[in-house]
């Protein structure tokens, strides 16, 4: 499982037109799910990604989190993270987790968060989604787990 986190003072997710999801300052995080992912290893992502420090206390290092701040919270699926381009002109996306995979395992880390963190906005898993941010930094990590 792979979660590219961006530091951001705001950002949303549009799909046909229709905002689905917006927050204010916190963590846009892109996540890629491939085939071998469990909820085990969600759970230990996801409290990585609360928990990891990237926000900056009072003598400007980056000693806090996203559970110290508060921010708010937003979770794009992203299948292509988890493509293989180490070789060649094309992505290969062998690694990917299958459609049914991804939705169950996207949407079991959106159901925790939730009980988590209080402000947890998504975008819409398998949709043409159009993805606004304003990077705060610009400050972004590619978190793996396995």
């Amino acid at each position: 499982m792979k979660a590219l986190l961006q530091r951001v003072s705001s950002a949303s997710v549009v799909v046909d037109g229709e905002s689905v999801g917006a927050i204010d300052a916190g963590l846009l995080v892109l996540l890629g799910v491939e085939k071998d992912d469990t909820p085990q290893i969600a759970d230990r992502l996801l409290d990585r990604l609360l928990r990891y420090r990237v926000f900056s206390d009072e003598q400007g290092r980056m000693n806090l989190s996203l559970a110290d701040t508060g921010g708010g919270l937003l979770l794009v699926s992203q299948f292509t993270l988890v493509a293989d381009t180490r070789k060649g002109l094309r992505p290969g996306f062998s690694g990917g987790a299958s459609p049914a995979l991804g939705e169950e395992l996207y949407d079991y880390m959106l159901g925790r968060a939730r009980q988590l963190h209080p402000k947890v906005a998504c975008g819409r898993f398998g949709a043409d989604m159009k993805v606004s941010l304003l990077n705060d930094g610009p400050v972004t990590f590619l978190l793996e787990m396995n």
